[in-house]
């Protein structure tokens, strides 16, 4: 016997007709949803893989834009942090402070000049090779100088206040 229930004259009503094309329409859409055959699943596989790869990038991206833009306000931050300790600084600090760098200066000049000529060559190979890497980090090894001696002289006006 049929799914359909038929009035008395053995047809049936519209609206069991519409259940039927529901039912239909809802068994058909099973069997395109069902998985495939065995042979689509390589390329199943190969469509995922490219999918991921795809989201791969672009997570990478992201995460690239994220660091740049981190390294941007980190960089911005500290020279603002710098700006402000040489603007709270008095005049007279800053022109002891470039007096005494000028004398370290000096001194590191004649200590270099002494160890240069009582130190052998290999070992002022390597020393150079040193020098050469700090130079290269200029930048953040003062950033890290003014950010110490911002702290030391924030530490030290707390000191005073109490």
């Amino acid at each position: 016997m049929s799914d359909e229930s038929p009035n008395q004259l053995g047809t049936p009503t519209p609206e069991e007709l519409r259940e039927q094309v529901e039912r239909t329409h809802d068994g058909l859409a099973r069997t395109v949803g069902a998985p495939a055959p065995e042979g689509d699943l390589a390329a199943q596989a190969k469509e995922k893989a490219a999918v991921v790869r795809e989201q791969a990038a672009a997570a990478r991206e992201q995460a690239a834009e994220k660091a740049a833009a981190a390294s941007d306000q980190l960089r911005e931050k500290t020279e603002h942090a710098a700006q402000a300790v040489k603007d709270r600084t008095p005049e007279a600090v800053r022109e002891k402070t470039a007096q005494a760098a000028a004398q370290v200066r000096e001194k590191t000049e004649q200590a270099r000049r002494y160890a240069a000529d009582r130190t052998p060559d290999p070992l002022l190979e390597k020393a150079d090779r040193a020098a050469t890497a700090a130079r290269a980090n200029r930048a953040p090894l003062l950033a890290g100088g003014a950010l110490l001696v911002a702290f030391l002289l924030i530490r030290r006006s707390r000191g005073r206040n109490r």
